[in-house]
């Protein structure tokens, strides 16, 4: 089965919108980008909910490819992460040719598709292979229900998304460097713990790595600067001082004392 309708484009020179695509961002997060056990897990609570067969799973969705031209085997269900930009139009275009469809949908304007379908929510953060972290729902045809809350689908897709995550910061190399090399996350550190630092021009040199990455391949995170013995010795001071600040225990008041505070100085 095919669906019926085209793509339809401008009426532009083929060359110059060639040139224009190539700028144009990827809006898919598909087979490309979506992690394995994310869409295994989803695939799996699907067969287990809509007792769906596992092997008349249907994926049309990927970067650069057209969903109204991909073969639809009768009695398929598309289960996939299609592009959330044309999600409204993909409904459209499933219902209206009897195809079964359970599919990744942007969670806040999940329900922007209407009484076109079911709307599962479990508002899951989910972190792509390209890096992105998207607030994910669902959006199918195979339930009864028009909205639905799924706490169990939901725990799922956090447990494998966790699992991702942990692996990504092991994977992530830990990089010590000289204090008189300084870096946009040097800085950050000493902002967030309060610490303020300040290095004139004639006190640092910039630099996009040092020479002894050179041979690796590697280089500074986001680029850096090489600093004078002085403002090493700045910055060395500052460190010690935001380590300090963060290491120390912070008490707080209750609400008694805070009610104390507010009635001193206030005259009698």
């Amino acid at each position: 089965m095919q669906l019926d309708g085209q793509m339809t484009f401008n009426d532009v020179d083929p060359e110059y919108k060639a040139f224009v695509d190539k700028f144009k961002p990827k809006k898919t997060t598909d087979d490309c980008y979506t992690p394995k056990n994310i869409y295994q897990t989803v695939l799996d609570w699907c067969v287990e909910e809509y007792d769906i067969d596992r092997n008349n799973i249907v994926r049309p969705f990927w970067p650069g490819g057209n969903y109204l031209e991909h073969e639809y085997p009768e009695g398929c269900a598309v289960v996939d992460n299609p592009p959330f930009s044309i999600i409204s139009q993909i409904v459209r275009n499933y219902n209206a040719a009897g195809i079964k469809y359970f599919l990744f949908a942007p969670y806040l304007t999940n329900l922007s598709t209407g009484d076109a379908c079911c709307h599962i929510v479990t508002a899951s953060s989910i972190t792509y292979e390209n890096g992105a972290d998207i607030g994910t729902s669902f959006v199918t045809n195979l339930d009864n229900y028009r909205l639905r809350s799924c706490p169990e689908l939901a725990k799922r897709i956090k447990a494998a998304n966790a699992e991702n995550l942990k692996a990504m910061k092991k994977q992530m190399p830990k990089y010590q460097y000289p204090c008189e090399v300084i870096t946009a996350a040097a800085l950050g550190y000493l902002a967030v713990h309060g610490e303020e630092l300040k290095i004139l021009p004639e006190d640092c040199y910039f630099v996009r790595g040092i020479d002894s990455q050179k041979a690796t391949g590697k280089a500074l995170f986001g680029a850096g600067y090489l600093l004078s013995e002085r403002a090493a010795a700045e910055r060395a001071a500052a460190e010690r001082a935001a380590a300090e600040r963060a290491a120390a225990t912070k008490w707080t008041l209750s609400e008694r004392e805070q009610a104390i505070i507010r009635q001193l100085g206030r005259a009698k």
